[in-house]
């Protein structure tokens, strides 16, 4: 007897949350530190106080003389002013210098501390967001932002699509100029109602906010994180093809805009085409607060909250580019900037503790997905497995021709970024092995930094370990629905970019 079972009695697959995503990839890389055998190559460190190289090797130090002879003995091509003025701050790789050394598999007990040693390791930025988040409570609690949204939302009426060239354009330049990339967590509770008032859905938002940071720090310009401090590494100076940065910044940053309008347009002549339509209402109860049933009126007390609200953007976009600001500098921005707003709208002390520790709560959930992915690299550092993957990375490319040898080292970066989601970490890793490797096949080490911006760039627009899955933390939206809406566009960036490399490598 044949039994037919109707679909509304399959049960329903989930796709995990992210924290569970994180903890089966710490899993995973748990299982990989035993498989993958553990090696290292020795580093190089500037001592600025004594004015000397420390040579860090797998048993002992050794100190060198600071000078240019020295770095050409290690084959170390980088001018030494390189180090002596600071451009590069951390221990650079020696060539020739990989050893296999005794393994240190990660077992059960590491899995288990990984993500408590991640939010140690990234407590920085943890505090960032949680500071963040109660700075945005205080404000959403004066009603600053619904007088704000209501009035931005009929200054667009018609013209919705200023809005996503606007902050996809500002996002990227942020990005390609000094590596606007976790300061954008900050901009997904304010901008989120701001593209739900346009009748966007906020799958739009985060597509603007990410793909502007992402396509920004993928194509870096001046961005001393990547562009500069890979160049320096690299031997070459950062405005070497800087020409052929600028051209696929523009490119890219056109195809994400287009890419962005056209998904767009078509959920707002029609919601149920929306990818996130399933979550429809409870995105917009979470975000759109007051705003159905009336905003409050601007007056002179919210006009100077909102000033001050966006001047601690300002003062901390400023600091990041010019004062060499960092998290600690941009959390005080934030806390400041959070009592200064209690004290125009006179919040009492026991309800502004209150209402700042909610906001803080809702990022929770936000800071520990840092956590989690910080401490996935942990796991990788502590069993010695990074270095391996370079070295066999590096190998891997010996004997190609051109046009495949550079495609080939995009994806090796691409690939080395889930390992090493830090920009200026893989850069100081991986470009005194890498670029040498542009001399065996006749072409610039320039393109060697492009290869590994592209590759690395394109790879965060989907890399678990990186920003992504707290980003969509901050929506409630799932992984799977992201991956659903941006792989198309990967795609058309991927090809963008092996034709752009491929052209570049025989002019």
């Amino acid at each position: 007897m044949l039994i037919q079972i109707s679909k509304h009695m399959m049960p329903k697959i989930k796709f995990p949350t992210a924290q569970t995503i994180l903890l089966i990839l710490a899993g995973l890389v748990t299982l990989l530190t035993w498989v993958i055998p553990a090696g290292q190559f020795d580093q190089l460190s500037y001592d600025k106080s004594n004015s000397e190289f420390i040579r860090i090797g797998q048993e002992d130090e050794m100190i060198y003389k600071a000078n240019q002879e020295t770095l050409n003995s290690l084959s170390i091509k980088i001018p030494l002013e390189k180090f002596t003025n600071g451009d590069i701050w951390k221990p650079v790789g020696i060539p020739g210098t990989y050893q296999k050394i005794e393994a240190k598999p990660q077992g059960l007990l590491q899995f288990i501390q990984s993500p408590i040693k991640g939010i140690m390791a990234a407590l920085d930025i943890v505090l960032l967001v949680l500071i963040i988040g109660g700075f945005i409570g205080i404000t959403n609690f004066t009603g600053a932002f619904d007088a704000g949204i209501t009035w931005l939302a009929k200054k667009l009426k018609g013209k919705e699509a200023i809005l996503i060239v606007l902050v996809t354009v500002l996002i990227a330049i942020g990005g390609t100029t000094f590596g606007l990339a976790e300061e954008t967590i900050a901009f997904y509770p304010i901008l989120i109602p701001v593209f739900l008032a346009a009748k966007y859905d906020a799958m739009v938002a985060v597509a603007c906010i990410y793909l502007g940071s992402s396509i920004g720090t993928m194509v870096s310009t001046t961005n001393p994180f990547s562009t500069i401090i890979a160049s320096d590494t690299a031997g070459i100076n950062w405005t070497d093809g800087i020409t052929g940065r600028f051209i696929m910044l523009l490119l890219g940053v056109i195809i994400c805009i287009i890419y962005i309008i056209r998904y767009a347009e078509k959920v707002k002549k029609d919601p149920t085409k929306s990818i996130i339509f399933s979550q429809k209402e409870e995105i917009e109860k979470l975000f759109k607060s007051n705003l159905s049933s009336g905003a409050r009126k601007f007056s002179v007390q919210i006009i100077f909250i909102l000033i001050i609200f966006a001047s601690c953007f300002a003062i901390m976009i400023f600091g990041v580019s010019q004062l060499d600001w960092w998290f600690l500098e941009m959390t005080s921005v934030f806390l400041v900037g959070a009592i200064v707003i209690g004290f125009v709208y006179r919040i009492n002390e026991s309800k502004f503790v209150d209402v700042f520790m909610k906001g803080a709560n809702d990022l929770l959930s936000v800071a520990f997905i840092i956590g989690l992915a910080r401490g996935i690299t942990i796991i990788m550092d502590d069993g010695l497995i990074s270095d391996t993957l370079l070295f066999y990375a590096s190998n891997l490319t010996e004997g190609m021709n051109k046009g495949l040898f550079i495609n080939v080292m995009m994806s090796l970066f691409a690939g080395l970024s889930f390992f090493v989601p830090s920009s200026s970490g893989l850069a100081v890793l991986s470009m005194p092995i890498m670029a040498p490797l542009a001399d065996g096949v006749g072409i610039g080490r320039e393109l060697i930094v492009n290869a590994y911006q592209y590759g690395m760039g394109l790879f965060a627009f989907i890399n678990p370990t990186g920003l992504i899955l707290a980003s969509l933390a901050m929506v409630k939206v799932g992984y799977d629905k992201w991956l659903k809406f941006v792989m198309p566009l990967v795609g058309i960036l991927l090809i963008l970019t092996m034709l752009v490399l491929t052209i570049s490598v025989y002019l």
